[in-house]
C-alpha cells in the first residue's frame, strides 16, 4: 500500500512538475520553482532564533527535514543502522551532529528546488552515505532502506501540512539522488 501511494505521489509530481505555472513580467517568462512554491524569498520570523528573519522557503524546508528526523529517530527500521551516532549525541544532550545535519538537508533541499540564496556545502551524496567516507554513516544503503526513508520523509512533510502535491515534487528531487544514496 505504502509503495502505491509513493508511486502515485511520484506520477502526480511529474506530471505537476511539467505543469509548474509560469507569469509575466515584463517581456520575460519567469517561472516558479518549487522553492518559490515553498514560500520563496518572503522573509518571515524564525521561530528558532527570537529576532531573526528567514526566508519562509527555507523555513519550510526545514520544518520538514526537521520533522523527518525525528519520524526517522522513531523508525527501528533506519534509526540505528543509520543514525546511531546521532542519537547517541542528542541523548547525551549534544545537538552539534543534530544541528549540522538539519543544516546540510536544508542547504541541499534549498538549492535542489531552486533557491537563489544558498549553497550547500556538505559532502557529496556518495560520501555522505559511505561509511568508508562518514564515519557517522553505520551501513551503507539499500533500496529498501532508501524506499523508507521516502515513507519516513512523506509521514515528516505531512506532519509539516504540506500538500501531497508539493510532498510529489520534494519526492522527485530526493529520487534525483537514489542512485548516489543506494550503495549496496
Amino acid at each position: 500500500m505504502k509503495k502505491v501511494i509513493l508511486l502515485t505521489l511520484v506520477c502526480g509530481s511529474i506530471i505537476a512538475a511539467s505543469s509548474v505555472s509560469s507569469c509575466k513580467k515584463s517581456d520575460s517568462t519567469v517561472t516558479m520553482t518549487l522553492y518559490d512554491s515553498l514560500g520563496g524569498t518572503a522573509m518571515v520570523a524564525d521561530p528558532a532564533a527570537s529576532g531573526t528573519m528567514i526566508e519562509k522557503g527555507r523555513l519550510g524546508l526545514r520544518s520538514v527535514v526537521d520533522s523527518t528526523i525525528f519520524v526517522i529517530a522513531a523508525d527501528t527500521a533506519l534509526n540505528n543502522k543509520f543514525f546511531a551516532v546521532l542519537l547517541s549525541e542528542v541523548g547525551a544532550s549534544n545537538l552539534t551532529g543534530f544541528n549540522t545535519l538539519s543544516k546540510n538537508l536544508t542547504d541541499f533541499f534549498c538549492v535542489a528546488t531552486g533557491a537563489k540564496n544558498f549553497t550547500y556545502g556538505g559532502k557529496t551524496m556518495v560520501a555522505a552515505h559511505d561509511p568508508s567516507q562518514n564515519s557517522r554513516m553505520g551501513t551503507k544503503a539499500s533500496s529498501a532502506d532508501f524506499d523508507q526513508f521516502v515513507t519516513d520523509l512523506v509521514t515528516g512533510a505531512t506532519k509539516c501540512g504540506l500538500s501531497s502535491q508539493l510532498i510529489g515534487q520534494v519526492g522527485v528531487v530526493v529520487n534525483s539522488v537514489k542512485s548516489q544514496v543506494v550503495q549496496k
